[in-house]
């Protein structure tokens, strides 16, 4: 699939940087790791349509630990304003460029990486936050951005109706699923730890369910496969009941909430990102895709794989309104996100 000759996800790119006026960003440098991934890519391809629509001179550093992936999700890019870093944020950082702004964007994000390998999903969490916190220190970059995760809020007590930044679940630290928000939570607090003892500049964003086109080859999320599924002429196979209630953010969305924190977010603050207007169960998330396609949402008994990979958070839906404050607002229903994610797939 080749993003950039699609007119939607251009269209997409367009208006993410219409919306965020990226004035502070202008002529400052960018780091950005996890570039290939979801977000990163997205928030890589905001920037350097900055540059090409407003000429924001931009610098963009792109972090990933391949740089054959970074090349291959940006081909055809030509740009003098965006360079590759191959670098596995868990060693010691080896390039010596000067970052005014870190986006900490690398992490495994799917339940085939919790299971496979948790103590890789982990120590990127912990030692990259590290090693970047550390590279801000000594470097004098002006902000830090870590992206989290709402799995920290662990599990739903029964009476929120959505979880404000202040919430924080159970959690069972024993169940290596929880490799994923544990370190997260352990990373978030670093970040706010080197706030108070090097006056390091950090905000943090807490995004909800993720989704969209440029999601990659080894990602096996639900609301990913029910696309997979449909895309490949198949219906879309559910292993539960999906009674579980989500906050969806299609990526557009997510990356402006991003962007928005990192020009105007308070420091030493978290912030979560979801749309109110988009909190569907995975269920009804699975019978959108279906509909749109003219395909039907089937149910299988699941294995013990999958079992293993299903979190037990069953309901993770976030308040978004301290976001709001700062002059954000979401764009996307599940509705809209998935249209688009579909005519972006056909090349529309």
């Amino acid at each position: 699939m080749d993003l950039y000759n699609s007119s939607t996800y251009m269209s997409d790119l367009e208006n993410t940087v219409n919306r965020l006026k990226l004035y502070d960003l202008k002529g400052s440098s960018v780091l950005i790791t996890g570039a290939s991934g979801l977000i990163g890519s997205y928030i890589v391809d905001v920037l350097l349509s900055a540059n090409a629509l407003y000429n924001m001179d931009i610098q963009i550093y792109a972090l990933g630990r391949s740089r054959q992936r970074l090349s291959k999700r940006f081909a055809g890019i030509q740009s003098d304003k965006l360079i590759y870093i191959e670098q596995d944020i868990q060693n010691p950082l080896t390039f010596r460029c000067k970052a005014d702004y870190i986006i900490h964007a690398a992490s495994n994000a799917y339940p085939k990486a919790f299971r496979e390998d948790p103590v890789g999903t982990m120590m990127s969490n912990l030692l990259g936050t590290y090693q970047l916190l550390e590279y801000a220190r000594k470097s004098g970059s002006k902000r830090v951005l870590f992206v989290s995760t709402g799995e920290v809020y662990g599990q739903y007590d029964g009476q929120s109706e959505a979880y404000s930044e202040e919430y924080s679940g159970y959690l069972d630290i024993l169940q290596a699923r929880s490799c994923y928000p544990s370190s997260k939570r352990a990373a978030e607090t670093l970040c706010i730890s080197y706030q108070k003892q090097y006056g390091v500049d950090v905000v943090i964003v807490r995004p909800c369910h993720t989704y969209g086109p440029n999601t990659t080859s080894n990602d096996n999320r639900a609301n990913v496969q029910f696309i997979d599924n449909v895309c490949s002429g198949k219906d879309i196979v559910l292993k539960s009941a999906g009674n579980q209630m989500r906050s969806y953010c299609y990526i557009a969305d997510c990356v402006s909430g991003i962007l928005t924190v990192l020009m105007r977010g308070d420091s030493g603050e978290a912030y979560n990102i979801a749309y109110s207007k988009a909190q569907v169960s995975i269920a009804q998330f699975a019978s959108i895709v279906a509909e749109q396609t003219g395909h039907k949402v089937v149910f299988e008994i699941p294995d013990e794989e999958a079992l293993s990979e299903r979190t037990m958070i069953n309901r993770q839906v976030l308040d978004s309104s301290k976001l709001e404050r700062l002059g954000w607002q979401g764009k996307f229903t599940v509705e809209k996100g998935v249209e688009h994610i579909l005519k972006i797939v056909t090349g529309l």
